[in-house]
């Protein structure tokens, strides 16, 4: 069970969650992200010591002290839990004030980063105490490790887990760290933005899970996105090959990364929502469930590149050579489209964008357009489902798209339209492919 920053960010919620881990008896792991708006603050405090800003450090390193402190006294009743999680939070205010006389690296940056899952689990852990809840700390440092790719050790996760449930093996309940690791070098790092997901997912993965639960503040995957249109549906049910695409393609409830693990151990995952334990909410697992268009997602923040040459498009090898530059900056590539004379695509990254514009050049002319969004219509057997395009071109008609996939997965139809008209088109797409 893995509960995200909203659902432990106010001490009643964390009360709440433990509730729901205690709801029947089968053993658990729970796997807790930092209290919601820490890892923001650690990034600015990490931010102002990149730039030398030590008293600007300083100020915000003892604003999130004070938070931690009144947090603390709404949480816990007793003299003692109330004690020992004020020492646990003075241990880490410490290192966070050490830090500011150490001269700033990337490996500090990380340990730095790491501070708001180990207090969030601690301070859990002394109000499990404080309710007489059996329970154990289980140090993620201790068994979740990625390799010098920053790729996780899956087996050596499963290797190291199973040793330490069997040492504790009289347990029936453990808490885990989220988004923290060891990397090859056996220092404190991360697995990025989504990182508790993805945790929780290797975790579900490496004891062959009955379940992983995803607990957040929405019951469950929408057929679109709740923030720009009125109307939206849970889905009751989605294939792993479905989730994957809605969290690659914007479905921001799930990072993309945590589908592969539980899907290599066909674990479900199940994504529920801690303001409402009761509602089915979403399970994802390795059946479809339905035929048909399930749901539309959205992806900001697009670059599309058009390569047009007629010289060179229909020569032996071109595309490697075009493939070889994103490659070579280590930019990946979400759509791809190609005529006789051009190839166009797009990437999510402006990181290296000049270099790779440079590199293409000498293939041909090199058109570049910014404020982009992918939209993707997502089901199971999409492209065989009869009038899906139809009615997909008829609803949106009024609005300019750029870029067209479709037949790469039978899952996906993608489109590229300017950023400007992406809430029209979800809307347009609601009415049309969902009747809402």
């Amino acid at each position: 069970m893995k509960f995200g920053g909203t659902s432990v960010g106010k001490p009643e919620r964390m009360h709440q969650v433990s509730q729901l881990i205690t709801r029947d008896a089968e053993p658990t792991i729970v796997v807790l992200s930092a209290l919601s708006g820490t890892t923001n603050a650690l990034v600015e405090i990490s931010n102002s010591l990149a730039q030398g800003d030590r008293t600007g450090a300083k100020q915000k390193i003892d604003k999130l002290e004070a938070h931690y402190r009144a947090f603390v006294l709404d949480l816990l009743k007793e003299e003692h839990t109330r004690a020992k999680a004020n020492a646990v939070i003075t241990e880490h205010f410490e290192f966070l004030n050490i830090i500011l006389r150490i001269s700033f690296s990337e490996a500090l940056n990380k340990d730095i980063l790491a501070q708001g899952e180990l207090m969030s689990t601690k301070l859990f852990s002394t109000y499990l105490e404080e309710k007489g809840i059996d329970h154990m700390l289980l140090p993620a440092l201790e068994f979740m490790s990625v390799d010098s790719n920053e790729e996780p050790q899956l087996g050596s996760i499963k290797i190291k887990l199973s040793q330490l449930l069997q040492q504790n093996s009289d347990k029936k309940l453990f808490i885990t760290q989220g988004y923290i690791c060891r990397n090859a070098k056996g220092e404190v790092d991360n697995l990025k933005r989504g990182g508790s997901d993805y945790t929780a997912s290797l975790v579900a993965a490496a004891i062959n899970a009955s379940v992983c639960e995803i607990w957040t503040d929405i019951d469950g995957m929408h057929n679109n996105d709740p923030r720009v249109v009125e109307k939206t549906n849970a889905i009751k049910q989605l294939s792993f090959d479905e989730a994957a695409e809605l969290a690659y393609f914007g479905a921001k409830i799930l990072h993309p990364t945590c589908i592969w693990p539980a899907q290599l151990e066909n674990v479900p995952v199940k994504l529920l929502n801690t303001m409402q334990p009761d509602a089915a909410g979403t399970v994802i697992m390795k059946e479809a469930g339905t035929v048909g268009v399930k749901a539309v997602a959205a992806k900001d923040g697009i670059i599309a590149i058009k390569i047009k040459s007629s010289r060179m498009l229909l020569a032996y090898g071109f595309l490697r050579k075009v493939f070889e530059v994103f490659e070579k900056y280590h930019t990946s590539i979400d759509m791809i489209t190609t005529s006789e004379v051009a190839v166009s695509v797009t990437i999510d990254s402006d990181t290296s964008l000049k270099q790779i514009v440079k590199e293409l050049e000498p293939f041909g002319t090199v058109d570049v357009e910014k404020d982009q969004s992918i939209v993707s219509i997502v089901g199971n057997e999409i492209a065989q489902t009869d009038h899906v395009l139809q009615r997909l071109f008829t609803a949106i008609s009024e609005v300019p798209v750029t870029m067209v996939s479709y037949g790469g997965s039978p899952h996906n139809i993608s489109l590229l339209v300017p950023s400007a008209h992406k809430t029209r088109m979800l809307q347009l797409l609601n009415s049309g492919l969902f009747g809402l």
